[in-house]
């Protein structure tokens, strides 16, 4: 038979109800009973019932995880560190619940305060403007990941994209590069545009004109990767260099020069964005961008639970910087 609070109450000599306030956090209970009721609660492998805690506490203990989409664009790497950092941060509070929000038609009426205590949206386009619009005004508490979804009352929290791309691309002018091409994500992703604009930013800034021959669309696939470098490689001249919007890109980049005879870095350098698992161990290893998608989707969720407790909205923007890798796959001219 499973422990419930009743039989902790009885082990500690207190109430059922400080062991519940206990167990919860309340500040109405001192440091030292918490304490003690948690060792008592974890010796005796307790678990709480969420059913039972749900109807005390009008609360569902759902938080939901919607990707705008599953299918098109998202790569199993982000949905990996997306879902390792929610998890790190809501661990076992509550249940985790992940869904692709293109699935829904439009039809998010199953989407309730009774149904989730929290939303977290992992964006990856404004197609999922409705759906957020949606949340807010059922005032169910919501984080936006990966963009600044902006008027709605919202914590946002996002990787500087447009900054890590301008290092990135300042790296390859500073190596001597001039005819630096780009290829570009799903043109309907944000993320796509803040780091189409950070390679702009780059240029400008070594009063380098942006050639519209050297600019490509990838879409965030191996294939598109591959296909775009394919493409780049008809111009004359050859670009020196080439951006990647992605690692997976880039790897799809590197493999369309290798079979047209020629070698990265030797004849083009390659650079990507992301810092997938694999990118490091490519010959060459890939000069990339680190965004932090884990740390972003945990302190997300952190967010997420704060307001929660607070129990109304929350409205904040948070940029959480990444980090230049400066590997195998660039080198100077």
């Amino acid at each position: 038979m499973s422990v419930t609070i009743k039989d902790i109450a009885r082990m500690a000599g207190v109430s059922h109800t400080t062991v519940s306030r206990a167990l919860n956090d309340s500040p109405l209970i001192h440091e030292e009973t918490k304490r003690r009721i948690r060792a008592l609660a974890e010796r005796l492998d307790y678990s709480p019932n969420y059913s039972a805690k749900s109807l005390v506490l009008a609360r569902s203990y759902h938080i939901g995880l919607f990707f705008s989409t599953l299918s098109k664009g998202t790569s199993s790497n982000f949905f990996h560190e997306t879902v390792k950092g929610v998890h790190g941060a809501v661990q076992s509070k509550y249940h985790l619940i992940v869904n692709s929000i293109d699935d829904y038609d439009g039809n998010f009426a199953g989407v309730t305060r009774k149904t989730f205590d929290g939303v977290i949206v992992m964006s990856q386009s404004d197609r999922d403007e409705a759906f957020i619009s949606y949340v807010a005004e059922k005032n169910i508490p919501l984080v936006v990941l990966n963009r600044n979804a902006e008027p709605v009352s919202a914590v946002n929290v996002l990787a500087d994209d447009r900054a890590g791309v301008f290092r990135v691309v300042e790296h390859m002018i500073l190596q001597g590069h001039r005819s630096i091409a780009v290829i570009e994500g799903k043109v309907t992703f944000k993320s796509s545009h803040a780091r189409k604009e950070g390679y702009l930013q780059a240029l400008r800034q070594y009063d380098l004109e942006p050639d519209p021959r050297y600019d490509v669309v990838g879409g965030y696939t191996l294939e598109g990767g591959y296909r775009a470098m394919q493409e780049l490689l008809t111009r004359t001249p050859l670009p020196t260099a080439v951006f990647c919007s992605s690692d997976e890109m880039a790897v799809g980049a590197m493999k369309a020069i290798a079979e047209h005879g020629l070698s990265v870095p030797g004849d083009i350098s390659v650079a990507g964005f992301d810092d997938d698992v694999f990118s490091a161990f490519l010959s060459p290893a890939l000069t990339t961008v680190k965004r932090p998608v884990e740390t972003i989707s945990r302190i997300g969720a952190e967010k997420l639970l704060r307001v929660i407790e607070k129990g109304y909205p929350s409205k904040e923007t948070l940029y959480v910087e990444t980090e230049l890798l400066v590997r195998e796959s660039v080198r100077g001219i």
